[in-house]
């Protein structure tokens, strides 16, 4: 990622192909030519790095005024806001140009405040430097661009808004079965609560007694489950999620609500007045946000120390481990031997049935006599009371259960 500019992707999977969406945020005019230069250096990199048949849209703030000049036809449109280019306009319509795309921002009627994009803190000068761009064979599948001044985005920034026409592929996952949660384990450091759980499995175990030899197995371990579960949820309970306490709350919400207020009140009368007024309302926003995150992370540290001094290390680590690492979302992507990712489902399979192979392999044994697989089974003793505890105690806490939902 760049410095000064910067490009990153998403894959869309598509029913007759994938959508690939790239978003850029290119130098500004200003800039010197070798940020430029480098800039469209990772563009294009990043962007033949995908395969030609995959769809492909690319948008952003590419600080590119790009003019209505027919030498760029049919590259651009006839509703470019701008009569003239800049520097960036030219070299966004020249990777256009070479990658066999259109600016398809510029090819929709619009009125020019639909077309604006950026507006000056002044409120005096009006452009269009955000764009979308698409495969020339592809270009139907957008509708329509323009911009929508009333979002707020707290920026100098217009939200520009693409109508695509695609169709995205429907994966049907398996509904995973869930009971409810887990069992409140720390209520068993209670003496009480202890001998309690004890004589309820106590009672219910003495209805079992009198089972019969010549019953079914699965039915009796289906009642001896049932009665673990019941004890457990009656003198246990069930374990309750830790409410979150995020800094964003109601008082909040009201901030942004006047901010957004004040916005609207400059955009129908970008006058002195109303844009002291936003830039003040903007400064109390930021402060009160700063103020609510230092609580929140406050909060946060008094926990930790609190947790410290009664040495209750498993949530200590866990309250460190959530603080650091911050927000991690879940990614069915993965990265070839070279560090590229990966998206495409069969090349996931190759790529995951490779890295095992090379593990398990590590002798270059890739194959196993058939004789050494039929193998006799030994004879096993009948397993004992004593044996079954030992098993049962050997596990470590807060481990997951098995498809039982008892945990050891």
């Amino acid at each position: 990622m760049l410095a000064i500019g910067g490009v990153s992707y998403i894959v869309l999977r598509g029913q007759w192909c994938n959508i690939i969406v790239l978003n850029v945020h290119a130098p500004s005019e200003d800039k010197c030519d070798d940020s430029k230069d480098s800039f469209y250096e990772e563009l294009e990199q990043v962007f033949d790095h995908f395969p030609r048949y995959h769809m492909k849209i690319l948008l952003g703030d590419l600080n590119a005024k790009v003019g209505g000049e027919n030498i760029f036809k049919p590259t651009i449109g006839n509703e470019s806001l701008h009569q003239d280019r800049n520097d960036n306009g030219v070299r966004i319509v020249n990777f256009a140009t070479s990658k066999n795309l259109v600016v398809k921002s510029t090819m929709f009627p619009h009125r020019n405040i639909h077309k604006y994009t950026w507006t000056s803190p002044d409120g005096q000068t009006h452009n269009q430097t955000d764009h979308v761009l698409i495969d020339r064979r592809r270009h139907s599948s957008i509708l329509d661009v323009r911009s929508f001044r009333g979002a707020d985005c707290d920026t100098d920034h217009y939200l520009v808004v693409a109508k695509v026409r695609e169709r995205l592929a429907v994966r049907k996952q398996a509904a995973q079965k869930f009971d409810g949660g887990r069992f409140n384990l720390r209520k068993l450091n209670d003496l009480g609560v202890r001998k309690q759980y004890q004589i309820e499995i106590t009672d219910r175990f003495a209805a079992l007694e009198n089972v019969s030899e010549d019953e079914d197995i699965n039915r009796a371990w289906e009642s001896i489950k049932e009665n673990i579960k019941t004890s457990a949820t009656e003198s246990l309970g069930m374990h309750e999620m830790k409410q979150h306490k995020p800094s964003f709350d109601e008082e909040c919400l009201g901030i942004l609500d006047q901010r957004k207020q004040a916005k609207m009140q400059w955009i129908q009368d970008p006058s002195q007045s109303n844009v002291d007024t936003l830039n003040k309302v903007r400064r109390d926003a930021s402060r009160h946000f700063r103020e609510k995150k230092k609580a929140y992370l406050k909060g946060k540290i008094e926990e930790l120390e609190t947790n410290s001094k009664i040495n209750n290390i498993r949530d200590l680590y866990r309250g460190i481990n959530d603080i650091k690492k911050g927000y991690q979302p879940r990614t069915g992507i993965v990265k070839d031997k070279k560090g590229d990712l990966v998206a495409n489902s069969n090349s996931i399979m190759v790529r995951w049935r490779n890295y095992f192979s090379q593990i398990l392999n590590v002798h270059g044994v890739s194959e196993v006599r058939q004789a050494e697989i039929h193998t006799a089974e030994p004879l096993v003793p009948e397993p004992r009371a004593l044996g079954v505890e030992l098993a049962i105690e050997k596990p470590k806490s807060h481990k997951s259960p098995g498809i039982d939902q008892i945990p050891a």
